[in-house]
């Protein structure tokens, strides 16, 4: 079985692109890998994370 989370860059004036992908290190690290990344109609980008729930 999957589990799915979706997160979003937190806003900053500064390197939001790098603490974004920072953050997607850290939760590969816990076993999420990222199956879709989309904008949504408010320019908000999202990031779909995977990962088997019974690990």
């Amino acid at each position: 079985m999957k589990e799915y989370k979706i997160i979003k860059p937190e806003f900053s004036w500064t390197k939001g692109t790098e603490k974004f992908e920072q953050k997607i290190n850290n939760f590969a690290k816990q076993g999420w890998r990222v199956i879709n990344i989309y904008v949504t109609a408010n320019s908000i980008v999202n990031a779909l994370l995977e990962r088997d729930k019974n690990r």
